[in-house]
């Protein structure tokens, strides 16, 4: 369950030039009334909030999102969210997605969903639900075949009270990492923080096989992921106590072992929320992009071990819970001013090679891009309207330019 209320101040603490508002995560396993506390009045969450994808050996993409309905209606008279987890096919030859339906649906939220595909195909999908649990939200999960037969169908608890949660795959396992509990007080306008990051390690049959605690009973949450045929890159904010910016800290997980790397500090002075992370095969790396609090955006190369091995200081800022479409040595993520980024990238280097103007109006509540060709991607982004799709055609990049990469005339 999520609960919205209004806030004074929330045009001055959530709002942005780009009409993106990065607020605050209101999960945890706290009292309801607490939980109205951590939400403002217009948050776009309440209407749509989270998307993924997956492809089946056909190559048909099935995209996972939760909406509350559609088209969606934002939060209930009582103020309730009451989002479902809807599914849309799609395939490099259609136009737009297919019509989309209910996947899972109960009362109360689930949200905001999460989906990771294994080297055999299995599909998990987790989320934060407010259905049927003694705390406000349970972060829960079910696996499936690639056509979505059940293996071991939802709900099943990741941990009652857990909330934030995001999954990769790894090989032949899934890894959810995930947040539990809150803290009230700070972060973004005052609203608390999450009480630590935690990863639990399943096999293909969704079976949980190891439980690793990654930063436990601190102020550190906003757990995002990434997976490689061997690591999953762990992401998440850290509280400063006293700031309104957040420090940016990751970890790479070996699931065959459970081995966690040395968690670091890779950004001192993030936005809030303002990170995501996809792996490139043909590099066999990580890409990290972020924004500092600065209004900067950044990114990063990050290998098997953890250590950063390329750097792009500065770029357009980046859009909260939005995809990396990635195809071959090119990556592709949205700018808060509107854009899609054209990133290139070896083993060693990050360039922004170029950007265009996107025709839809990006949104903190998630986006996804769907690889079409090599010059042709289909991006679907949630909205306070329903889906919103664009077509980019890469060929019509343009350069960037020098306030793209802060340099003065």
């Amino acid at each position: 369950m999520r609960t919205t209320f209004a806030v004074l101040a929330v045009a001055a603490a959530c709002g942005l030039a780009s009409g993106l508002v990065p607020c605050a995560s209101a999960a945890g396993a706290r009292a309801k009334a607490a939980s109205a506390q951590r939400v403002p009045t217009g948050d776009l969450r309440s209407y749509m909030h989270g998307i993924g994808v997956t492809t089946d050996a056909r190559g048909v993409s099935t995209v996972f999102f939760s909406s509350s309905g559609l088209p969606p209606r934002g939060a209930g008279r009582d103020r309730n969210w009451t989002h479902d987890v809807y599914i849309a096919r799609w395939t490099p030859q259609q136009a737009k997605l297919g019509k989309p339906h209910v996947f899972i649906s109960r009362p109360e939220a689930q949200e905001p969903v999460s989906v990771a595909q294994n080297d055999g195909g299995r599909v998990m999908v987790t989320f934060e639900d407010g259905w049927n649990t003694p705390n406000e939200v349970s972060q829960r999960y079910g696996v499936y075949t690639s056509n979505l037969h059940d293996v071991r169908p939802y709900p099943v608890d990741v941990l009652s009270g857990g909330h934030s949660g995001h999954v990769a795959a790894v090989g032949p396992r899934f890894v959810v990492f995930y947040s539990n509990d809150w803290i009230d007080g700070g972060g973004v306008d005052n609203l608390g923080t999450g009480n630590g990051v935690y990863a639990k390690i399943y096999d293909r049959n969704g079976a949980l096989m190891q439980a690793v605690d990654v930063a436990r009973r601190v102020r550190e949450w906003w757990p995002m992921i990434a997976g490689s045929p061997t690591r999953a890159l762990l992401m998440w904010q850290q509280y400063v106590p006293g700031e309104t910016f957040a420090r940016l800290k990751a970890a790479t997980l070996d699931p065959a072992t459970g081995a966690l790397g040395e968690p670091r500090v890779i950004a001192p002075r993030l936005q809030y929320y303002t990170y995501a992370a996809a792996y490139v095969p043909f590099v066999d790396r990580f890409l990290v992009v972020a924004t500092g609090a600065d209004g900067k955006g950044f990114a990063q190369l990050i290998d098997q071990n953890g250590e950063i091995t390329a750097t792009l200081a500065c770029m357009p800022a980046s859009v909260r819970e939005a995809g990396i479409a990635v195809i071959g040595d090119r990556a592709f993520t949205p700018s808060q001013d509107g854009r899609l980024l054209h990133l290139r990238v070896t083993a060693s280097s990050i360039e922004l090679e170029g950007t265009q103007p996107s025709p839809i109006r990006w949104t903190y509540t998630g986006s996804v891009g769907l690889v079409r060709s090599q010059t042709q991607l289909h991006w679907v982004a949630t909205s306070p309207k329903g889906l919103q799709e664009a077509e980019f055609d890469l060929n019509s990049v343009k350069p960037e330019t020098a306030a793209d990469r802060c340099e003065t005339p």
